[in-house]
């Protein structure tokens, strides 16, 4: 019985704690990120692929999810997903556990109430129960059967706010030629590239909550991509924003008008707004970002002078460096940052392997600003650069760490995932340029700053469980969010009104010109007497100067005059 009520208190604290969690004190190093001023980070979790392998391959991290109680979930490429905690509210993930359905994936998200990810062919979800690391409920297949092939098989996905989910279906072409990717190669005709277009190279809206839907189920929502992984929704101007991968290996299908320096700088990664209906211009065509025009593809009649005008083919909004691979792409609903970056995106990409002559570039995140219509403003910025390592010059295989996946936590901090060792940095913003939290942590009348006293008991278990995810495990709480603990006269005063907060809630008590919090506490008439007073007991000892302990008597007192 004592378990049950313990998951419960687990599951209905953390859930009321969906909110904010305090700043942690960033790495001195930032975790080795070269971030703007007033941006610091540490490392959230470390190594999570080593030595892990699903069937034959060695996995690596893709995508980032967080949920609302902050635990972080993070995509492998084959298919495991790991399950994130920081259980101890010091910023760190000690807590990892895994799971998955393998074959694969990509991409993760949380979207009413549940957790979706994406396989090669597939998109599953689990019902989120709060409160749980691992879903405890079984996967349900949402579409399946989706086309997976050789090339670009990753499948990213999206929802809007009328109940729609587009899922990607990438080319597994480089260009829709023959051969692919080799010199002479030369383009189908455009009857066959409409057919072609009819399975692959775009996206496909789908219902989000019906099962065991097939690619026929879904409506073609847009088409003319080659691979696009980085795809966000934006609330403020309802439409969907994405960044395609551009074409490689220009010079080798036509060595006579493309040297390697066209290939390695003119063809860019574009960004768009994805409308309903909209064509990219794939197979047919590319954006030079040089040039600032769109150009046919070799494959299909291109000299590296002849532009291709036609109307119907898109122009991005921006055109990022060719060969950067974008990866992930987060919208920053968060407030913890300065106003310019509420409503951006943060774009992950995970560098080049083709720039050669050049050197290898793109392993970094960038910040795309957006204005209030939530229409980008055009620019883009670095936001956090360092992860190839300072001797890094040539092929991709040198890189330290290759970003890989963003995402926001419920408190505003921003999450970045690599490929390469399974790192995940969590970036806060204090505003001090040595990174010194602006948050100051209250003073704990005891001076036993971070030793709990009489933790292994049965009120310090009850706390550690069902408290510290709000109020933190020090008691320094949450600002603006939920109160601290540590010098709360609440705490030390009187001892009726504290066993009155725990059996009947703060709201219920305390009067209703009190400091409001954006969190909110719930009773815990669930916990029996003697586990309720030894809480309070805890709470006495470790948080205030009141050496008066509470008794069960006490409890069971005014248990009794509860209606």
């Amino acid at each position: 019985m004592k378990k049950n009520i313990l998951a419960i208190l687990c599951n209905w604290s953390l859930w009321a704690a969906s909110v904010q969690s305090a700043l942690p004190v960033p790495d001195t190093d930032d975790g080795g990120l070269t971030l703007p001023p007033g941006f610091h980070a540490f490392v959230y979790a470390d190594n999570l692929t080593a030595g892990k392998k699903v069937g034959n391959n060695w996995e690596n991290l893709r995508g980032l999810a967080v949920a609302p109680n902050g635990d972080v979930y993070a995509k492998g490429k084959f298919g495991l997903i790991w399950a994130l905690r920081d259980q101890q509210g010091n910023g760190r993930a000690n807590v990892v556990q895994e799971f998955g359905s393998g074959d694969g994936g990509t991409h993760i998200l949380f979207h009413h109430g549940y957790l979706y990810h994406s396989s090669r062919t597939t998109i599953y979800r689990y019902k989120y129960i709060p409160g749980e690391l691992v879903p405890s409920s079984p996967a349900e297949v949402i579409v399946h059967h989706l086309p997976a092939e050789r090339d670009h098989d990753a499948k990213a996905f999206a929802f809007d706010e009328a109940g729609h989910m587009i899922v990607e279906i990438g080319s597994p072409y480089n260009v829709y030629s023959e051969p692919d990717r080799q010199f002479g190669a030369k383009g189908f005709s455009p009857e066959q590239v409409t057919k072609f277009q009819e399975t692959y190279g775009g996206f496909w809206s789908f219902d989000p909550d019906k099962p065991n839907q097939t690619q026929a189920d879904g409506t073609r929502f847009s088409t003319g991509h080659r691979h696009c992984l980085a795809l966000t929704w934006q609330p403020s101007s309802k439409n969907f924003f994405m960044c395609m991968m551009g074409r490689d290996n220009m010079n080798i299908v036509d060595p006579e008008h493309y040297d390697a320096l066209d290939n390695a700088e003119r063809d860019a990664e574009e960004f768009h707004l994805l409308k309903n209906g909209i064509n990219i211009g794939w197979p047919y065509s590319y954006w030079d970002p040089i040039k600032n025009a769109r150009m046919y593809c070799p494959e299909y009649g291109g000299d590296n002078h002849k532009r291709c005008e036609d109307p119907a083919f898109d122009k991005p909004l921006i055109a990022f460096p060719a060969h950067w691979a974008p990866l992930q792409m987060c919208l920053y609903d968060g407030r913890q940052f300065p106003e310019k970056y509420r409503g951006g995106m943060f774009l992950a990409f995970h560098g080049s392997w083709n720039r050669a002559p050049l050197p290898q570039a793109g392993y970094k995140v960038v910040f795309i600003p957006f204005n209030a219509n939530g229409m980008p403003t055009g620019k883009w910025e670095d936001f956090a650069i360092g992860f190839p390592g300072p001797d890094f010059y040539n092929g991709a295989r040198g890189a330290s760490y290759r970003p890989c996946g963003v995402a926001t936590g419920p408190d505003g901090s921003l999450y970045i995932g690599e490929t390469e060792k399974g790192r995940i940095w969590r970036v806060i913003y204090t505003g001090q340029p040595d990174g010194s939290s602006q948050h100051t942590r209250p003073a704990i009348g005891n001076g036993k700053s971070y030793t709990p006293i009489d933790g292994d008991t049965p009120g310090g278990r009850l706390f550690a469980l069902a408290c510290a995810a709000c109020h933190m495990i020090d008691g320094r709480g949450v600002p603006s969010m939920q109160p601290a603990l540590a010098g709360n006269p609440i705490i030390a005063g009187d001892t009726q009104r504290l066993i009155n907060i725990l059996l009947k809630g703060p709201a219920a008590v305390l009067p209703p010109n009190r400091e409001k919090f954006g969190g909110s506490m719930p009773p815990f008439a669930i916990v029996n007497d003697a586990d309720l007073a030894s809480v309070i007991n805890y709470l006495r000892a470790n948080f205030s100067t009141n050496p008066t302990k509470v008794t069960a008597a006490e409890i069971a007192t005014q248990r009794a005059t509860l209606p």
